[in-house]
This record gives structure tokens, C-alpha cells and sequence, in this order.
């Protein structure tokens, strides 16, 4: 796979991923490129379609956490650890492909490039 970004969301707490959690990716400066939800994969569909417009730059993935949790019946507090999840990433080479695997609880995220 040449250019572009993929995301995949794994809800450890349960060992599933973390389908119909909801996120967006935008440029930073706020333009939203794709808006939608984690698919019975993990992934997020519709990211292959973008390729060609991710050039360098900086980029946000913003998940909707705390959503997520409360709909599958976490209960969490009111004011929540993991509300939306804002992670930040920047592009520097547009014909490489950057693989972003969120791995994610209630309390807790890890991310980093993998080497899709």
C-alpha cells in the first residue's frame, strides 16, 4: 500500500475492536476529511479513498471515547478520564503509508506508526 493512512481501533478491555466507536480525521487547521464510525474490522472505512489528498503536514484523529464506552454500558463518571481522544500526527513523506493501531480502555490509549 503506497501513501496514505489507515486506522485500527482494538478495545483491549474487552479484547474486541472497537466497532461503532466514532472519530474524525481533519488537518489541524480544522478541515475535516473524513467523519465516521470503527467497522467489524477495526478499521475505519473510506481512509483508502484520501490517499491522494494526505500530503505532508499535520494532521488530528479525534475518537470519541467516552461515547464509545457509555453505549457499550461502562459506566463511567461524569467528567470522564478519556473524553474525546485528540491525537496529533504529522506526515512527512506523503508516499508512505502511515498505519495508526489504537490500542484503548476507558483510562488508557496507546498509539504509535506501525508498518502497514
Amino acid at each position: 500500500m503506497n501513501g496514505g493512512v489507515s486506522i485500527h481501533v482494538v478495545d483491549i478491555a474487552s479484547g474486541r475492536v472497537a466497532q461503532g466507536l466514532e472519530l474524525t480525521l481533519q488537518r489541524l487547521d480544522g478541515e475535516c476529511l473524513l467523519h465516521g464510525q470503527i467497522d467489524e474490522r477495526g478499521l475505519l472505512p473510506g481512509l483508502e479513498r484520501l490517499a491522494e489528498c494526505l500530503g505532508s503536514g499535520v494532521y488530528e484523529v479525534r475518537l470519541k471515547v467516552a461515547d464509545f464506552y457509555r453505549q457499550a454500558g461502562t459506566t463511567l463518571p461524569d467528567t470522564p478520564f478519556l473524553d474525546e481522544l485528540i491525537y496529533r500526527f504529522g506526515i512527512g513523506d506523503a508516499r508512505q503509508h502511515y498505519h495508526l493501531p489504537f490500542k484503548l480502555t476507558a483510562w488508557g490509549v496507546s498509539c504509535f506508526r506501525g508498518g502497514a
